[in-house]
């Protein structure tokens, strides 16, 4: 095997086997658990890792074509670049959707703490990541508010190393992307840019999606101190179609190719600045402070609410993450961090036209200005953990304080009046907006964790862990109907896992199974309050493998099979739904690709993604199929420097739904899947 073409070989999910007898030379590292570099096999958590060059091999042109190779991961797109994500957990959606899952880029929060974004990946550049690393459940003492279901961690590349590479999608459906990468290497600093250009005219009618997204990194080296300064900006101007309704309308291609919405869109621009300075101390102690500076702004257009009201939102701010590592012995070591954060958002939704549809919409969906006010939120979290190794023996234990508070100020006049005053019909109007205030939340979350080696190729873990999520300012200040004030509590998700990782032979394994209690779960009930009562139970049962059946055949495969139940007594549509499951949590959800090295420089992969029938509904009356997608990669390396690769996906044509729902309004309604597609990438690298 030419060793250039090694790449196509590597395993989609977190561990690489490239050679049976050097398992240990390719152990994974990983920067999320500790925000140093650590080996991840004694960890007592579950880590899955996607590499640069599996990254490359998928050539993705959503970030949730990379994540179906994790298991326990579920991203169900809408259009153009926005989705709903799952990770040990249903889809998240609704009014509490959002802050279920923190999501990074190079270790620093895409969004901060209670200014969540459902959609919010879209801001990461992970179609040229260097790896994406996903810690499942509340794992670590480094994370607070919003890692309850996990940790998605997008890390760009070291461009500062020298090398780069120039490359080009072009696909269906007027799709293209344009790629480059350039660094320079000084020997003790550097400097380098990473960046992409994306246009995508789209398969449904009028939609589209220009997007740029650029990091730019600094290095700079002396003594014993590591200073590397990063720098990320994104824009994305997207026209988008919404949802299709009608019982499986996904599978008549003329209404699945139809945009209901022409007016929508998406604008959201962001900016984000950061420094690790990290000084190697003596005793192997180590030193870390990472300054950075966040700043974003979205217009969306409200298409799936009645009179399609415009939003307008911005967030900026600074904070800090700090870690001292100090080694007591040398089989014991401790870590003290502070992280601190200041962020100003304001927001405000508007309607221009007057609202169409009954009586009752035209009467208490005004036009107007909705909401319009600002957020001043500090936030200061202390940490602590203790790493023991014994022997055979692993154990970490950790707590995290948190502290959160909202200055929040409203700039309208207070309840659900018109923006003049004025009352509207059948009671009042449907927004409300509360009375300037403050609001603070303070938690304490605990974790355990203890890992053995059985083997020198086998680790059993079990951790227990607790995760919180602070109320979004969101449910705290965009009230509805007669709810003034919003006297809501952080959730709170209690979670144990028993695990099993390593390798025997050619096979290399994760195999998981965690159950994990939520409580003061946020939702909207029938009186369209933003409430406190609900809770859920999840449980399931990962499996993560990387078997080389032969020197040519590879087969990974990434599954999980997870039950999700709602546990609080609540009516919907007079049905009580405690012990329904969860709506839009599939059972099964499984990804099996099989790579093919024909040639020494030609390979080929097969693609199969399962996601098993699901209810659409927290009643459990309504339910979608689930569907089946086939997809073939072909990767032809020419020279050592160029690489062709060509990629059909939903080989087999089937109409399936990306995202499927059911809403007592609308009945039935499908975010369509995109018919057979396909796509040819050529990348130049030095």
């Amino acid at each position: 095997m030419k060793p250039y073409f090694f790449p196509l070989l590597l395993p989609l999910s977190h561990v690489a086997i490239a050679d049976n007898q050097n398992h240990d030379a390719i152990e994974t590292i990983t920067t999320t658990a500790s925000r140093t570099e650590a080996l991840a096999t004694p960890l007592p958590l579950t880590i899955s890792t996607l590499s640069e060059a599996q990254l490359n091999s998928i050539a993705p042109t959503h970030v949730e074509e990379s994540l179906q190779r994790i298991a326990g991961a579920n991203v169900q797109r809408g259009n153009g670049q926005e989705y709903l994500p799952a990770l040990r957990s249903p889809v998240l959606s609704g009014a509490a959707a959002c802050g279920g899952i923190l999501t990074l880029e190079d270790g620093i929060p895409l969004r901060a703490a209670g200014f969540c974004n459902i959609n919010e990946l879209f801001e990461a550049h992970s179609e040229m990541a260097k790896r994406i690393e996903v810690l499942k459940g509340p794992g670590s003492a480094l994370y607070g508010s919003n890692a309850v279901h996990g940790v998605i961690n997008v890390i760009t590349p070291d461009t500062t190393q020298g090398g780069g590479l120039v490359g080009v999608d072009y696909g269906s459906y007027g799709y293209a992307r344009y790629k480059i990468r350039a660094g320079k290497d000084y020997g003790n600093s550097g400097i380098g840019i990473n960046a992409s250009v994306t246009d995508d005219t789209g398969y449904r009618d009028g939609e589209s999606v220009k997007q740029q997204k650029v990091n730019i990194r600094h290095r700079f080296e002396h003594s014993n101190l590591l200073l590397t300064s990063g720098l990320t900006y994104t824009d994305l101007d997207q026209q988008t179609a919404g949802f299709i309704t009608g019982f499986e309308s996904y599978k008549n291609e003329d209404i699945a190719q139809q945009n209901f919405d022409p007016d929508a869109f998406r604008k959201a621009r962001s900016f984000r600045a950061w420094s690790n300075a990290q000084w190697q101390l003596k005793n192997g102690n180590v030193l870390s402070i990472t300054p950075y500076v966040r700043d974003q702004s979205m217009d969306f257009f409200k298409h799936f609410l009645p009179g399609t009201p415009l939003e307008t939102n911005s967030q900026t701010g600074f904070g800090v993450q700090s870690l001292y590592q100090h080694s007591l012995q040398s089989n014991i070591k401790v870590n003290l961090g502070l992280d601190g954060e200041y962020t100003r958002s304001d927001f405000t939704q508007s309607q221009n036209e007057p609202t169409q549809g009954s009586a009752f919409l035209v009467a208490t969906v005004p036009q107007g200005k909705h909401y319009d006010y600002d957020v001043n939120a500090t936030l200061y979290a202390p940490f602590a953990s203790v790493e023991w190794q014994l022997n055979k023996w692993f154990i970490s234990a950790g707590l995290r304080y948190e502290h959160m508070q909202y200055d929040y100020t409203n700039n309208m006049l207070s309840g659900r009046t018109k923006d003049d005053g004025s009352e509207c019909g059948f009671g009042g109007c449907r927004y409300s907006r509360p009375a300037s205030g403050k609001n603070s939340f303070s938690n304490t979350s605990p974790k355990l964790g203890v890992s053995y080696k059985v083997n020198n190729s086998n680790t059993v873990y079990a951790n227990f862990s607790r995760g919180y999520r602070a109320p979004q300012a969101a449910e705290l200040y965009q009230l509805q109907r007669e709810q003034t004030t919003a006297n809501l509590n952080p959730e709170i998700a209690n979670n144990a896992e028993l695990g099993l990782k390593g390798y025997y032979s050619n096979v290399r394994y994760a195999l998981a199974v965690y159950a994990m209690s939520k409580h003061n779960t946020i939702y909207r009930d029938s009186d369209f309050f933003n409430v406190n009562n609900g809770s859920s139970r999840h449980r399931g049962i990962e499996l993560e493998v990387d078997y080389a059946l032969s020197k040519t055949l590879n087969l990974q495969f990434a599954g999980t099979h997870a039950k999700h139940t709602y546990t609080n007594n609540q009516l919907v549509s007079g049905l009580n739904i405690n012990g329904n499951e969860v709506d839009t949590a599939p059972r099964n959800i499984a990804n099996l690709d099989l790579n093919w090295q024909a040639f020494s420089n030609i390979g080929f992969s097969l693609q199969w993604h399962h996601v098993s029938s699901y209810f659409t509904d927290p009643e459990n009356l309504h339910s979608y199929d689930g569907h089946d997608i086939l997809s073939l990669r072909a990767k032809w390396q020419v020279t050592n420097n160029l690489e062709v690769l060509a990629r059909v996906i939903n080989l087999t044509d089937e109409a399936y739904a990306e995202r499927a729902d059911f809403t007592s309004f609308t009945g039935d309604r499908y975010f369509p899947g995109k018919p057979r597609n396909a796509m040819l990438s050529a990348t130049y690298t030095w």
